[in-house]
């Protein structure tokens, strides 16, 4: 549904990059070999995004560095429409909402690098009955045309494991 609304394959990839995940930043060369795009065609929708202020710019060295502007007064409404092009809106309705005894929720893999893919990875933490949760994450791939992935951890079991999986690119849907 996106891609009707916004052509620009290139515009979409990198509204998933920093919109999904505020907290990512990049760099043009590191872009290009990410999304396996020519760097004129990147650099074109960065301008436009800077020029609208919706990208923040620094300088490391001789890089140009790029992040969301998360001030800016459409940063949520943009992320909102990304949650629900991803599927991670229904996720959080029919899944985590039912679930009973969850305490954190967060969303790792290819998506959380604001790399639009099919399968979603997704870590709980709480004590969670995994056969309802089988049923409930079913009952949304149907609804979001995606597959999900899942594990599950105990509070004292994410203890151990926190600064390794929080090491990689995620997001905390549920915390």
């Amino acid at each position: 549904m996106l891609d009707t609304l916004i052509t620009s394959k290139t515009r979409i990839k990198l509204l998933l990059k920093f919109f999904l995940n505020s907290k990512t930043s990049s760099y043009l060369r590191n872009l290009e070999s990410e999304f396996g795009e020519s760097t004129n065609s990147i650099r074109l929708e960065l301008n436009k995004f800077e020029d609208a202020k919706l990208l923040r710019t620094s300088l490391s060295g001789n890089k140009k560095i790029f992040t969301a502007n998360t001030l800016h007064p459409m940063f949520s409404d943009i992320q909102n429409i990304l949650m629900k092009y991803t599927g991670l809106d229904k996720i959080v309705e029919q899944v985590i909402g039912k679930l009973g005894n969850v305490e954190a929720v967060y969303l790792v893999g290819e998506l959380a690098k604001g790399l639009d893919n099919p399968i979603i990875d997704l870590i709980f933490i709480g004590d969670i009955n995994k056969t309802y949760l089988l049923n409930l994450t079913e009952k949304a791939e149907k609804i979001i045309h995606k597959k999900i992935r899942f594990v599950i951890f105990s509070e004292d079991e994410f203890k151990i494991q926190k600064s390794k999986i929080l090491e990689q690119p995620h997001i905390e849907i549920l915390n």
